[in-house]
Protein backbone atom coordinates (compact mmCIF):
# COMPACT_ATOMS: atom_id res chain seq x y z
CA UNK A 1 0.00 0.00 0.00
CA UNK A 2 3.12 2.19 1.43
CA UNK A 3 5.01 1.43 -1.96
CA UNK A 4 1.65 2.14 -4.59
CA UNK A 5 0.91 5.31 -2.52
CA UNK A 6 4.37 6.66 -3.37
CA UNK A 7 4.10 5.40 -7.07
CA UNK A 8 0.78 7.72 -7.00
CA UNK A 9 2.75 10.80 -5.63
CA UNK A 10 5.44 10.10 -8.23
CA UNK A 11 2.99 10.30 -11.28
CA UNK A 12 1.65 13.68 -10.11
CA UNK A 13 5.02 15.41 -9.31
CA UNK A 14 6.18 14.12 -12.35
CA UNK A 15 3.26 15.62 -14.70
CA UNK A 16 4.13 18.51 -16.52
CA UNK A 17 3.25 21.99 -14.48
CA UNK A 18 -0.31 22.63 -15.62
CA UNK A 19 -1.52 25.89 -16.25
CA UNK A 20 -3.23 27.66 -13.36
CA UNK A 21 -2.41 31.25 -13.57
CA UNK A 22 -1.18 33.56 -15.59
CA UNK A 23 2.78 33.98 -14.92
CA UNK A 24 3.03 37.77 -13.55
CA UNK A 25 5.72 40.64 -14.90
CA UNK A 26 3.41 41.25 -18.31
CA UNK A 27 1.22 44.36 -16.87
CA UNK A 28 0.73 47.63 -18.11
CA UNK A 29 4.02 50.19 -18.34
CA UNK A 30 2.45 53.18 -16.72
CA UNK A 31 4.07 57.04 -17.87
CA UNK A 32 5.78 58.75 -15.71
CA UNK A 33 4.28 61.13 -13.81
CA UNK A 34 3.27 64.57 -15.16
CA UNK A 35 6.30 67.13 -13.09
CA UNK A 36 8.19 64.20 -12.18
CA UNK A 37 11.21 65.48 -14.00
CA UNK A 38 11.73 69.42 -13.14
CA UNK A 39 11.85 72.02 -15.63
CA UNK A 40 14.87 73.95 -15.93
CA UNK A 41 14.62 77.87 -15.24
CA UNK A 42 15.82 78.81 -18.93
CA UNK A 43 12.74 81.40 -19.20
CA UNK A 44 10.83 78.80 -21.33
CA UNK A 45 7.64 78.30 -21.57
CA UNK A 46 7.89 74.68 -23.25
CA UNK A 47 8.20 71.78 -20.90
CA UNK A 48 8.51 68.34 -22.59
CA UNK A 49 8.35 66.58 -19.81
CA UNK A 50 4.05 67.73 -19.54
CA UNK A 51 3.28 65.28 -22.93
CA UNK A 52 4.66 67.61 -25.67
CA UNK A 53 4.26 65.88 -29.36
CA UNK A 54 5.88 67.11 -32.02
CA UNK A 55 4.13 67.79 -35.45
CA UNK A 56 6.76 65.22 -37.28
CA UNK A 57 5.97 62.69 -35.00
CA UNK A 58 2.58 63.22 -34.63
CA UNK A 59 0.58 60.19 -32.19
CA UNK A 60 3.88 57.56 -32.88
CA UNK A 61 3.91 55.65 -29.67
CA UNK A 62 7.58 56.31 -28.12
CA UNK A 63 7.37 57.23 -24.40
CA UNK A 64 7.28 54.70 -21.44
CA UNK A 65 3.48 54.12 -21.12
CA UNK A 66 2.73 54.39 -24.94
CA UNK A 67 0.55 51.91 -26.46
CA UNK A 68 0.65 50.57 -29.54
CA UNK A 69 -0.54 47.09 -31.27
CA UNK A 70 1.18 43.73 -32.03
CA UNK A 71 0.03 41.75 -34.61
CA UNK A 72 0.50 38.30 -34.31
CA UNK A 73 1.62 37.04 -37.79
CA UNK A 74 3.72 33.69 -36.63
CA UNK A 75 4.30 30.36 -38.45
CA UNK A 76 6.47 27.65 -38.84
CA UNK A 77 7.30 24.90 -40.79
CA UNK A 78 9.45 21.63 -40.28
CA UNK A 79 10.34 18.67 -42.30
CA UNK A 80 12.93 16.14 -40.86
CA UNK A 81 13.32 12.55 -42.46
CA UNK A 82 15.76 10.12 -41.93
CA UNK A 83 17.01 6.92 -43.13
CA UNK A 84 19.21 4.19 -42.22
CA UNK A 85 20.08 0.61 -43.52
CA UNK A 86 22.81 -1.56 -42.29
CA UNK A 87 23.67 -4.75 -43.02
CA UNK A 88 26.82 -7.83 -42.35
CA UNK A 89 27.72 -11.16 -42.84
CA UNK A 90 30.16 -13.20 -42.17
CA UNK A 91 31.52 -17.35 -42.26
CA UNK A 92 34.47 -19.32 -41.36
CA UNK A 93 35.27 -22.95 -42.84
CA UNK A 94 38.11 -25.15 -40.96
CA UNK A 95 38.58 -28.30 -42.02
CA UNK A 96 39.90 -30.73 -39.69
CA UNK A 97 41.40 -34.32 -39.88
CA UNK A 98 38.72 -36.98 -40.37
CA UNK A 99 40.29 -40.23 -39.03
CA UNK A 100 42.94 -40.82 -36.22
CA UNK A 101 43.02 -39.71 -32.87
CA UNK A 102 42.22 -35.89 -33.45
CA UNK A 103 39.49 -37.01 -36.00
CA UNK A 104 36.61 -33.80 -35.20
CA UNK A 105 33.44 -33.88 -37.33
CA UNK A 106 33.75 -31.59 -39.95
CA UNK A 107 30.26 -29.94 -39.12
CA UNK A 108 31.54 -28.39 -35.84
CA UNK A 109 33.85 -26.10 -37.18
CA UNK A 110 31.54 -24.50 -39.73
CA UNK A 111 30.17 -20.85 -38.63
CA UNK A 112 28.20 -18.20 -40.23
CA UNK A 113 27.15 -15.15 -38.99
CA UNK A 114 24.66 -12.32 -40.24
CA UNK A 115 22.86 -9.72 -39.16
CA UNK A 116 20.81 -6.48 -40.88
CA UNK A 117 19.31 -3.02 -39.43
CA UNK A 118 17.13 -1.01 -41.67
CA UNK A 119 15.66 2.46 -39.71
CA UNK A 120 13.24 5.20 -41.14
CA UNK A 121 11.64 8.58 -39.42
CA UNK A 122 9.72 11.16 -40.76
CA UNK A 123 8.73 14.10 -38.98
CA UNK A 124 6.77 16.93 -40.01
CA UNK A 125 5.38 20.04 -38.15
CA UNK A 126 3.34 23.09 -38.69
CA UNK A 127 2.57 26.17 -36.52
CA UNK A 128 0.47 29.21 -36.68
CA UNK A 129 -0.49 31.62 -34.62
CA UNK A 130 -2.63 34.83 -35.48
CA UNK A 131 -4.41 37.37 -33.83
CA UNK A 132 -3.59 40.93 -32.28
CA UNK A 133 -2.42 41.91 -28.64
CA UNK A 134 -1.89 45.43 -27.06
CA UNK A 135 1.39 46.11 -25.14
CA UNK A 136 3.09 49.05 -23.63
CA UNK A 137 6.13 50.27 -23.63
CA UNK A 138 8.07 49.81 -20.59
CA UNK A 139 11.75 51.04 -21.49
CA UNK A 140 13.05 53.42 -24.43
CA UNK A 141 16.67 52.46 -25.13
CA UNK A 142 19.31 55.08 -26.72
CA UNK A 143 19.51 53.13 -29.92
CA UNK A 144 15.91 53.70 -30.87
CA UNK A 145 14.66 50.73 -29.47
CA UNK A 146 11.63 49.78 -27.05
CA UNK A 147 11.10 47.47 -24.86
CA UNK A 148 7.46 46.45 -25.14
CA UNK A 149 5.34 43.99 -22.98
CA UNK A 150 1.52 43.21 -22.73
CA UNK A 151 -1.14 40.72 -22.06
CA UNK A 152 -4.73 39.93 -22.73
CA UNK A 153 -6.98 38.05 -20.24
CA UNK A 154 -10.04 36.65 -21.87
CA UNK A 155 -12.81 35.07 -18.67
CA UNK A 156 -14.83 32.45 -20.21
CA UNK A 157 -17.74 30.15 -19.71
CA UNK A 158 -15.59 27.14 -19.20
CA UNK A 159 -12.19 28.56 -18.23
CA UNK A 160 -9.95 31.17 -18.58
CA UNK A 161 -7.52 32.13 -21.37
CA UNK A 162 -4.95 34.84 -21.98
CA UNK A 163 -2.06 35.75 -23.87
CA UNK A 164 1.84 37.34 -22.96
CA UNK A 165 4.06 38.96 -25.29
CA UNK A 166 7.14 40.90 -24.98
CA UNK A 167 9.85 41.74 -27.00
CA UNK A 168 12.13 44.51 -28.42
CA UNK A 169 10.53 46.95 -31.22
CA UNK A 170 12.12 49.30 -33.50
CA UNK A 171 10.95 52.86 -33.84
CA UNK A 172 10.98 52.72 -37.31
CA UNK A 173 8.81 49.52 -37.79
CA UNK A 174 5.93 51.44 -35.85
CA UNK A 175 3.76 52.85 -38.82
CA UNK A 176 1.00 55.57 -38.45
CA UNK A 177 -1.73 53.43 -36.83
CA UNK A 178 0.80 52.01 -33.79
CA UNK A 179 1.19 48.88 -35.33
CA UNK A 180 3.87 46.22 -35.79
CA UNK A 181 4.08 42.87 -36.98
CA UNK A 182 5.21 40.61 -34.63
CA UNK A 183 7.65 39.22 -37.83
CA UNK A 184 9.99 42.23 -36.82
CA UNK A 185 10.02 41.63 -33.11
CA UNK A 186 13.01 40.90 -31.91
CA UNK A 187 13.56 38.50 -28.54
CA UNK A 188 9.83 37.39 -28.25
CA UNK A 189 8.53 36.03 -25.46
CA UNK A 190 4.73 34.77 -25.98
CA UNK A 191 2.80 32.42 -24.52
CA UNK A 192 -0.82 31.38 -24.89
CA UNK A 193 -2.45 29.25 -22.17
CA UNK A 194 -5.27 28.94 -20.03
CA UNK A 195 -7.48 26.55 -17.61
CA UNK A 196 -10.95 25.01 -17.15
CA UNK A 197 -12.76 22.59 -18.67
CA UNK A 198 -12.12 22.23 -21.82
CA UNK A 199 -8.10 22.45 -21.05
CA UNK A 200 -8.95 19.62 -18.44
CA UNK A 201 -10.43 17.30 -20.87
CA UNK A 202 -7.40 17.49 -23.99
CA UNK A 203 -4.81 16.93 -20.72
CA UNK A 204 -3.85 12.95 -21.09
CA UNK A 205 -4.85 11.15 -17.40
CA UNK A 206 -2.17 10.84 -14.66
CA UNK A 207 -2.58 7.15 -14.70
CA UNK A 208 -2.24 6.64 -18.66
CA UNK A 209 0.44 9.19 -18.49
CA UNK A 210 2.11 6.90 -15.58
CA UNK A 211 1.51 3.69 -17.86
CA UNK A 212 3.08 5.21 -21.25
CA UNK A 213 6.14 6.08 -18.79
CA UNK A 214 6.80 2.61 -17.44
CA UNK A 215 5.33 0.52 -20.58
CA UNK A 216 8.68 -0.95 -22.61
CA UNK A 217 6.31 -1.03 -25.66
Amino acid sequence: MRRAVALLAFALAAQPALAKQPPPGFGASLPQPTGAVAHPADGSILNLAAGYTPLITGARAHNVGDTLTIILAESTSSTKSAATKTQRAGAASITPPTSGPFAINPNALNAAAQSSFNGQGNTLQTNAFTGTVAVTIAEVRPNDTLLVRGEKRMLLSQGDEWIQFSGIVRLADIDEDNNVLSTRVADVRMEYAGNGAIQRSAREGWLSWLFSKVSPF
